[in-house]
């Protein structure tokens, strides 16, 4: 599908200010504008990415009072259940309160439910269950902001119950929870609204550690890990504590991510943003979506080494078993958008089969959504109710329109660009045409078009290694942060191309100036250009270390 550069316009003002005064180029100072960073201070602060630019977590609403029940609760011996979700950033969420918790001397228990047994978020068995297990307090992470019943049959059996959730609140309706922290909440003043579940995790444990010898700041490398591996906003604080949880990550000193660095290939390298998204995080997710999410925080809280490399093994393993399946369900998948969907009506894909894992059905989601540029809702059917996950594409804020949609629902939650439901098979075929209906009537129809978002068109030689390592500074990279996509043109193919793994190639591309290798690595499907030929290219800059010599090459992103 081709895509429309779009090539943001240079502030010339801005990049001479920045630049004089922070001492950058003007290729930097453009991508802090691009950025909307504009401000000397404010960009001051964005390059420094300190630790003291974090908020107190005592600004969060009912924080006070969750830090005083815990508190009362770990003095007097109560047992405490720490409820978190089964993907990355509820894993290390509850890796995190978990740790904080018996540091200061409490009676802590896990429980994180099966994905497909039973579902997402706090469930009435779960509860039953802690009541019978003696548990008086519960603290919910990364999940709870939706467990209208659950909170209010747990207060029925003598449990308090403390909710952190990240997740939007939908009509501004709270669970009646003995406190609830989420910085979406209206009365809430909290600077920063984006954090993780895992955020929310060491901001809780940061505020208990008020007073004790203890360090919040011990858990960065876990807090990183789920922030990241969510798919957070790497802006405000959330990019502080992912560059300071991957400098904690890379001293390897957490037992079961450094197994897990080794099964995973990364044993010696610099672990980046990156590495997460696409290596550390989808192993740990695994276990979630095909199996036991227990077994990733076993991993993550294993003492032992031994014991830390065959629980890495494992996660491995169920992986490479979730690719298969994910393959197998992507092959049906798009098979059925080419039969079934019709791009003139379809604003949104909404596709449902009974062969379909509802633990993968969310990869596949995405992928369908990249491919087709539509938002997309994968539904797993088994029995009377019918399971989906939902990805988005830029502009379609998907968490409004199942709001819209509410009424067809059992149960629904997500945020802009994610979403899960429930419903019964029967209203699917409803739900689809309600769905599309509304984006029909609202939704732009650029909105189903794809953009490449362009930072600055340049020519080769403004990429010096001075200038590389400046943009290296603005990372950590993901959302809302990404990596600088620069563009430059009336290039001429000097060599190549030549073929690099599966779909891949590479080219020696110049300007008459400077000459550098492009490589493709075959994510995008892009056309090979001939030698010879004039291109304009799209494409992200990195250092390339190769036999002592470095040298700028473009990673390429769209071909023109």
């Amino acid at each position: 599908m081709r895509r429309t550069w779009n090539i943001k316009a240079p502030d010339p003002s801005a990049q001479n200010e920045l630049s004089a005064s922070l001492n950058i180029s003007k290729v930097t100072a453009q991508l802090l504008a691009n950025r909307g960073i504009k401000d000397i201070d404010e960009a001051r602060q964005f390059l420094a990415c300190s630790m003291a630019s974090s908020a107190d977590p005592f600004l969060l609403k009912d924080m006070d009072k969750a830090v005083g029940r815990i508190r009362k609760a770990v003095s007097k011996g109560e047992k405490i259940l720490v409820y978190g979700d089964y993907d990355v950033d509820g894993i290390t969420a509850v890796a995190v309160l978990y740790l904080a918790l018996k540091m200061l001397g409490g009676t802590v228990e896990t429980y994180i439910p099966h994905r497909v047994e039973e579902g997402y978020g706090l469930n009435l068995a779960a509860v039953k269950r802690a009541q019978r297990d003696g548990i008086s307090l519960i603290i919910t992470v990364d999940c709870g902001i939706a467990s209208f019943k659950e909170i209010e049959h747990a207060a029925a059996l003598k449990i308090d119950i403390i909710v952190t959730d990240h997740h939007e609140i939908a009509d501004s309706r709270v669970p009646d929870a003995y406190a609830v922290i989420n910085p979406l909440q209206k009365s809430c003043n909290y600077p920063f609204k984006h954090l993780a579940g895992v955020g929310l995790a060491y901001k809780l444990a940061k505020a208990l550690y008020t007073g004790t010898p203890n360090f919040a700041e011990d858990f960065l490398d876990l807090v990183s890990l789920g922030t990241i591996a969510d798919i957070a906003p790497l802006v405000g604080e959330n990019r502080v504590l992912a560059k300071y949880g991957l400098d904690e990550l890379n001293r390897k000193e957490r037992i079961g991510l450094t197994a897990l660095c080794e099964v995973a290939g990364l044993t010696g390298k610099e672990i980046s943003s990156g590495h997460i998204g696409f290596i550390l995080g989808p192993r740990i997710n695994a276990m979630g979506r095909v199996g036991s999410a227990h077994k990733a925080l076993e991993l993550l809280l294993s003492k032992d080494g031994a014991e830390a490399l065959k629980l890495a093994k494992l996660l491995d393993t169920e992986n490479k078993n979730r690719q298969k399946i994910e393959s197998a369900i992507l092959d049906e998948a798009v098979s059925k958008v080419e039969r079934e969907v019709n791009f003139k009506h379809h604003r949104v894909i909404v596709l449902g089969s009974e062969s379909w894992h509802p633990g993968v059905i969310g990869i596949v989601a995405s992928r369908i959504a990249d491919r087709y540029y539509r938002p997309t809702i994968l539904i797993s059917l088994d029995g009377k109710y019918a399971k989906g996950s939902g990805r988005s594409v830029d502009g379609f804020h998907l968490f409004e329109y199942l709001l819209r949609c509410k009424d067809l629902l059992v149960a629904f939650g997500g945020h802009e660009s994610a979403c899960g439901i429930t419903l019964e098979k029967e209203k699917i075929d409803e739900f689809r045409e309600r769905i599309n209906s509304e984006a029909a009537s609202e939704v732009k129809e650029e909105v189903f078009s794809p953009v490449l978002d362009i930072d600055m068109d340049i020519p080769l030689n403004a990429l010096s290694e001075e200038v590389m390592g400046q943009i290296e500074s603005l990372a950590p990279f993901g959302e809302q942060n990404p990596r600088p996509v620069f563009a430059s043109r009336g290039l001429i193919v000097k060599d190549g191309p030549r073929r690099i793994g599966k779909n891949g190639f590479k080219v020696w591309v110049t300007d008459d100036r400077v000459t550098c290798e492009a490589v493709s690595f075959g994510r995008n499907r892009l056309a090979i250009p001939e030698k010879g030929s004039g291109v304009d290219l799209a494409y992200i800059p990195s250092l390339n270390d190769w036999q002592g010599v470095r040298s700028i090459q473009l990673e390429l992103r769209d071909i023109k």
